[in-house]
């Protein structure tokens, strides 16, 4: 059993699913993986994440430490940049992986013909 904010998990699995579980954080994450990103570049890489979706996922991002978020107020307009942690990079391993399972996964739904 795994405790983190007084929430219990059962299993290492879960503990990760807790921090990029769901549809969209590790979208997200991949799209930081090669540097960083303002929130309109990444809403361009995204069209289909609401803004409000994208907002409230990368604001638990920041929150769990995945990604680091700067503000830029030397001149206007006024610029935020997300870009990966420390401790955000050391999830590269896995979404490599989840990006190569996908990758085989779409080749190999394109080999099943369905009528």
């Amino acid at each position: 059993m795994y405790t983190i904010d007084n929430k219990s998990y059962p299993c290492c699995t879960s503990v990760t699913m807790r921090f990029i579980g769901g549809k969209w954080k590790a979208v997200i994450l991949y799209h930081l993986t090669d540097g960083a990103k303002r929130y309109n570049e990444l809403r361009k890489v995204i069209p289909t994440i609401t803004e409000r979706t994208l907002s409230l996922q990368l604001k638990q991002l920041e929150d769990d430490n995945i990604i680091d978020r700067k503000v830029y107020t030397e001149k206007p307009p006024l610029m935020v940049e997300y870009t990966l942690t420390d401790f955000g990079k050391t999830l590269l391993p896995v979404l490599d992986a989840i990006t190569e399972w996908g990758k085989g996964a779409a080749n190999n739904s394109k080999k099943i013909i369905k009528n």
